[in-house]
């Protein structure tokens, strides 16, 4: 495909006119026609302006696309994910787990993931499940993977969750403050460093990095996607170092390292 055809494309995926692109970046639609036609190539700078517009790579718009690849969403039903998860928690006696599976599903009823149709409660049951597969069967780590978001999206209060202390306090940790740009690196310094001491609130965080850094390549904004490469890179090897130390997580800190930085150097380089 040509850059012509990937502007033209990438432009009615998003369902606008060529005036409106043009509008948009300040040039004539003749101009988005021509560019369109590839009679002409955008200048570099209207082609970093284009890319920034329609919110992709520059080498989204000007490599040849000789092949096209189907992605989805999600890999697996969150259904059946559930069906695993309780069972699981049943077979173990994970009491605290049985019921933040069911407070979770309820609680998230309705949502959907960034920008996508999927299902919010994929997402906890998606950690859950990442961490059972690493045999962590710990009821308040799995409890609180379930829990992690229904303060912060839900409008849940910690003190009414349906399980032990230690989760409720696992949770606590997780919920994101509130705060403005001025004073967000100050506010995100301290929030790391109360999650990094506790070795479960580490451990249940970096589960949520590998599974929202698999997602966000359709779930955020290009902006968001460098926040949350450079939020990775300055805050998560010191998590990583927490759940390493517990001996009991040492394998678990191996494969979670393995899978954030690779995700990273992927995006970094694709970006």
């Amino acid at each position: 495909m040509s850059i012509g055809t990937n502007i033209k494309s990438l432009r009615e995926e998003r369902k606008l006119t060529q005036e409106q692109l043009a509008e948009a970046l300040g040039v004539s639609f003749q101009a988005v026609s021509s560019w369109e036609r590839d009679e002409y190539k955008p200048e570099t700078d209207k082609l970093i302006r284009l890319a920034e517009f329609l919110d992709v790579s520059v080498s989204a718009i000007v490599e040849e696309k000789r092949k096209v690849f189907k992605t989805r969403d999600t890999i697996y039903n969150w259904e059946h994910m559930k069906t695993y998860v309780k069972t699981t928690a049943k077979n173990f006696k994970l009491y605290n787990t049985l019921k933040a599976v069911d407070y979770a599903v309820k609680a998230h009823e309705g949502q959907k993931r960034k920008r996508s149709a999927v299902p919010y409660i994929y997402h906890p049951l998606n950690l859950a499940c990442h961490a059972l597969s690493m045999d962590i069967t710990e009821d308040e780590v799995v409890a609180a993977c379930m829990l992690h978001d229904v303060v912060e999206d839900c409008g849940k209060r910690p003190e009414d969750l349906p399980v032990n202390d230690e989760t409720k306090e696992i949770v606590k940790l997780l919920t994101k403050p509130e705060t403005t740009e001025k004073d967000r690196d100050k506010d995100m310094r301290a929030y790391y460093d109360r999650i990094a001491g506790n070795p479960k609130a580490a451990l249940v965080k970096c589960l949520d990095r590998c599974n929202n850094l698999t997602t966000m390549s359709w779930g955020l904004s290009r902006d968001r996607i460098y926040r949350m490469i450079r939020e990775t890179d300055e805050y998560y090897p010191a998590l990583l170092s927490v759940i390493k130390a517990a001996p009991e997580y040492n394998s678990a800190a191996w494969l979670l390292k393995y899978q954030i930085e690779s995700m990273l150097d992927i995006y970094k380089r694709l970006m």
